[in-house]
């Protein structure tokens, strides 16, 4: 399990890949959520809004723990970020792709992500079903086409969320300025899973507020990314520095409206 590459189930279609870049950016360039869940129809503010209003659907991850060999955290959460990125940037989910109506269902709603563990065979029978597998150092995540709330296929809804606690072995080396960088916020505890849900989020919000090139630069490069928590006396300063924040909406385990994700990527700093 040394590949970053994420390995697609099935060939994707032989659409152009500027072409589905631009397609998607201009989909986002009006009624995008800002930085920190600021426009009126972000998919993360707290209070009530008009995507409360349509279907509501999720995003299935599923991380591969095995019991003998678990993968690191930080490895993982990074893993998960790249997960949704490659769904994202995937030809399936743009355009006319097989995944494209049901991506846009997703997001048009509240942007909602579940993790839960599988290990042996739940992990082989999580791994039939359609979707992409994305690999990093010690992590296996698989990530799978938004499904309704109540939908979830039955080999990944009875597969556990919780537990889902790693740890990294040694401490991660510090995030290289030059590339990518989910910062964590220091004073929220999450576990493995929900952390892993909100670095997705962070990249999420980043992939949003990419130019095409930038995005296309980013995803031809695989995804290159850190997830670290940032320093305490850094934190102030990164949620006041118009980058992308998650503000989470509350569903499980933190306060509605706590800020848990800084997405920090070179192209959207300021001057």
């Amino acid at each position: 399990m040394t590949s970053n590459a994420p390995r697609p189930d099935h060939s994707p279609t032989t659409r152009a890949p500027e072409a589905a870049q631009s397609s998607q950016s201009a989909r986002y360039t009006q009624g995008t959520p800002a930085a920190e869940g600021s426009a009126p129809s972000s998919p993360f503010r707290v209070e009530r809004t008009p995507r409360d209003e349509a279907p509501q659907f999720v995003l299935p991850l599923v991380a591969r723990i095995e019991r003998a060999a678990p993968p690191a955290r930080t490895d993982a959460l990074e893993t998960a970020a790249r997960a949704v990125l490659t769904i994202l940037s995937d030809e399936r989910a743009l355009g006319e792709g097989q995944w494209a109506q049901v991506m846009r269902d997703w997001q048009d709603a509240r942007i909602r992500k579940v993790v839960r563990r599988a290990r042996g065979a739940e992990w082989r029978r999580a791994e039939a079903l359609p979707g992409i597998t994305v690999t990093g150092k010690s992590a296996e995540v698989r990530v799978y086409p938004p499904v309704p709330l109540d939908g979830w296929p039955k080999d990944l809804a009875r597969l556990q969320v919780s537990g889902t606690d790693l740890d990294d072995p040694e401490p991660p080396r510090d995030a290289d300025p030059s590339t990518p960088v989910l910062w964590l916020n220091p004073d929220v505890g999450m576990s493995a899973g929900k952390a892993m849900a909100q670095a997705g989020h962070g990249a999420q919000l980043a992939w949003w507020d990419l130019s095409a090139p930038a995005r296309t630069a980013w995803r031809d490069a695989g995804f290159p990314l850190s997830v670290r928590t940032a320093p305490a006396s850094r934190w102030p300063e990164l949620t006041t520095s118009g980058l992308p924040v998650v503000r989470d909406a509350g569903f499980t385990e933190i306060a509605p409206g706590s800020c848990t994700v800084v997405a920090d990527h070179p192209a959207l700093r300021r001057p």
